[in-house]
């Protein structure tokens, strides 16, 4: 089984981390999380695949009538869930650009220019400094590139049966098991 794991001293962010198969904790039992910080300081990302099925226009006043009123709000993990971070994809030529804990004058301005797609993500997924690669030394995350074809996918449990089937057979097949393997 082909499985990518980083030493402690590289960064993942720019990574996902595919939650392991058998990862019970709720708060990312089959999660996709996009890093966008790893450093000795501990790391943060967002959980990519939990919609809330609300968008930004609902969540405050300040969104309502704006031009981001429209942007898809996601549970983004389990740490300071009532704090807002907009984040902002872009698919050029020249390949995939994030960028992170932007402000909302920047996703508006962002969201105008084509290919560009904004997310709101309500919390974040936070690691202290270490805790991250000691979860990597327990092979709880499985680490994957970010496929260019990222957004084109449902943003759901799907998305994480989709990419961590890409990382290989096995994981293909581990992927493919249902919740409840009594329903197997």
């Amino acid at each position: 089984m082909r499985e990518r794991t980083k030493t402690s001293r590289e960064s993942l962010a720019g990574s996902l981390l595919l939650a392991h198969p058998a990862m019970k904790d709720p708060n990312f039992r089959r999660s996709v999380v996009l890093m966008s910080v790893h450093n000795d300081e501990g790391a943060m990302g967002v959980v990519l695949n939990r919609p809330m099925g609300k968008r930004l226009g609902e969540l405050s006043g300040d969104f309502a009538l704006g031009p981001l009123s429209g942007v898809p709000l996601f549970n983004g993990g389990p740490v300071e869930t009532k704090q807002l971070v907009l984040a902002a994809w872009q698919v050029r030529d020249d390949g995939f650009r994030m960028h992170f804990g932007i402000e909302p004058d920047k996703a508006t301005q962002l969201l105008a220019e084509e290919g560009t797609q904004v997310r709101g993500f309500l919390g974040y997924s936070g690691w202290s400094a270490g805790q991250l690669e000691n979860e990597m030394k327990l092979h709880t995350w499985v680490v994957a590139e970010v496929p260019e074809d990222l957004l084109a996918h449902a943003q759901d449990e799907s998305l994480w049966r989709t990419v961590l089937g890409r990382e290989g057979d096995e994981w293909r097949l581990l992927a493919g098991e249902p919740e409840d393997p009594g329903v197997n």
